[in-house]
């Protein structure tokens, strides 16, 4: 069996990631884990061409997956911090970084790791 290489492993990590914060809130139709797909493969052609982003993009397929979703669906993930005033979908920080974070600027809080969003909504992942 080959061994995968840090690039391949920053993408299926990113791939997993995006997917398991997906499956918390139900979200993780066929489409949208097809837009998760599509976002690896552009991203694939993005850590080629900058091997030292690989620890960026799990941010970076979150991103396109939170841009390509509010176009087709609306927001997400929405903020499980604020429970008044408008739904608001939480953002990823640092925009360009390690470590991403989806966070609430609207209450000025990180609320979970990308991966992560179950622990913040007291939510498991459907199976």
């Amino acid at each position: 069996m080959e061994s995968i290489g840090p690039l391949e492993q920053s993408l299926h990590t990113a791939r997993a990631l995006v997917l398991a914060d997906l499956a918390v809130g139900d979200a993780a139709a066929p489409d949208v884990v097809s837009m998760v797909e599509d976002s690896v493969v552009q991203r694939r052609w993005w850590v080629e061409q900058w091997p030292e982003g690989a620890d960026f993009v799990a941010g970076l397929v979150a991103q396109d997956v939170q841009d390509a979703i509010l176009e087709r669906h609306g927001r997400w993930p929405l903020c499980p911090v604020c429970g008044e005033g408008d739904p608001h979908a939480l953002e990823v920080e640092p925009e360009l970084g390690a470590d991403p974070h989806w966070v609430c600027h609207k209450a000025g809080v990180k609320v979970a790791a990308v991966g992560s969003l179950g622990t913040a909504t007291g939510e498991a992942p459907s199976p």
